[in-house]
């Protein structure tokens, strides 16, 4: 039975934090729902977390959530006392809004980092890890060294957040984006079998296609900490940020 993936709609949806979907079946040890707006784990970006809550209030925490052929299992955590689901259940699903606000930052961060090192270095990401506050990202040879090198990305890439640039969301049908991939700031191919493909763009600066959830605008980012460039054995850079003190979450849209 497969699950309708709601949060990658439109850039307001991943500013969904509750919301209503049927049971369609129960795995063991876990919940499929007929649609979600908790996102799997996948792409570099952590899963969500939060409760599904049953007819009556009683709660079931969300410990994972992962991808299973067409279905999205959310794996429940320890709970005790609480009612058991049953398949055709309607719930509300509540995600943990700090978190997936959290990895907001972090991804949209992260997709313009990744476009600014390819626009005045020339390094593309061979790939990128969101955890906590953090994020990695891995950098194409030769590598990069040195604290001017550093300061200058630094620099850049907080003006380019405090631009408030627009972050979109577009599908684009398969044909239609290989017409016309734009300048590729990342290394990871795009599986043949996708199709449309769902492409995040920041104006002016990036456009990538991606599955993971973003802000509306650089501006709700917030302050980041990047540290020194670390060679890595094929070559290449690894690249480490870190998010300052969380900054205000936008409402839900």
């Amino acid at each position: 039975m497969g699950t309708e993936l709601s949060y990658l709609g439109d850039g307001d949806a991943a500013y969904v934090r509750s919301f209503r979907a049927r049971i369609v079946a129960l795995p063991p040890g876990a919940v499929v729902l007929d649609r979600t707006y908790f996102y799997p784990v996948g792409g570099g970006q952590p899963a969500d977390r939060g409760v599904l809550r049953l007819p009556g209030g009683a709660e079931l925490p969300i410990a994972d959530v992962s991808k299973s052929g067409e279905a999205v299992l959310h794996r429940l955590g320890r709970h005790r006392g609480a009612a058991a689901p049953a398949v055709g259940q309607e719930v509300e699903g509540v995600l943990d809004w700090d978190r997936r606000y959290r990895h907001m930052r972090l991804h949209t961060t992260q997709h313009l980092l990744s476009a600014r090192l390819f626009e005045r270095k020339g390094r593309r990401t061979v790939r990128a890890r969101l955890e906590g506050s953090s994020g990695i990202l891995d950098l194409e040879p030769p590598a990069l060294a040195g604290p001017e090198e550093l300061a200058d990305i630094g620099t850049d890439l907080r003006t380019q957040l405090d631009r408030n640039l627009p972050v979109r969301i577009r599908h684009l049908p398969r044909g239609e984006y290989d017409r016309d991939p734009g300048a590729r700031s990342g290394l990871v191919p795009l599986p043949p079998h996708v199709d449309p493909v769902r492409v995040v763009e920041i104006e002016a600066a990036d456009r990538c296609p991606c599955g993971g959830t973003h802000l509306r605008s650089t501006s709700e980012a917030g302050g980041f900490e990047l540290a020194p460039f670390e060679p890595i054995p094929d070559g290449g850079t690894r690249v480490r940020f870190t998010l300052a003190a969380a900054v205000p979450p936008t409402l839900s849209g």
